[in-house]
């Protein structure tokens, strides 16, 4: 069953170039509410912890060092069927190949620097949100 929150963040270079208020806009357009909202940069410790899933892979490390390579914002979204929406909004991981008007499409300058996290299933959106915010910072 489909739950109602999904967690994103707003990786360093969409950060960087800008794009955070109309990445937010897309977001908000799209019927999602912002239940927990902050700016922050990530030590090399939390982004290997929160990436702590892909340990191991060839990627993890520079994965790591770019998302504590400036700041990040960590959202909480509500919405039904917030992880499956938010997927469809934000596109596919590879901008190539993200469709029209999808958050990647417009704003992801590669592969890795794909402007946003979006979580990929509801028992992660659950645990991503947790990770950065206590139940008290939420709305």
């Amino acid at each position: 069953m489909a739950e109602n929150l999904t967690f994103t963040m707003i990786k360093p270079t969409a950060f960087k170039n800008n794009h955070t208020g109309a990445i937010l806009k897309m977001i908000n357009d799209a019927g999602f509410v912002i239940k927990a909202m902050k700016a922050m940069r990530l030590s090399e410790v939390q982004a290997g912890a929160f990436y702590e899933i892909h340990k191991g892979k060839p990627f993890y490390e520079t994965l790591v060092q770019f998302m504590s390579s400036g700041p990040i914002v960590a959202v909480v979204l509500e919405k039904e069927n917030a992880v499956e929406d938010y997927r469809t909004l934000i596109g596919a991981t590879n901008p190539e190949n993200a469709a029209e008007g999808t958050i990647r499409k417009l704003y992801a300058t590669s592969y890795q620097q794909n402007a946003v996290h979006g979580s990929d299933s509801d028992d992660n959106a659950n645990l991503e949100a947790d990770f950065f915010f206590s139940k008290t910072e939420r709305v």
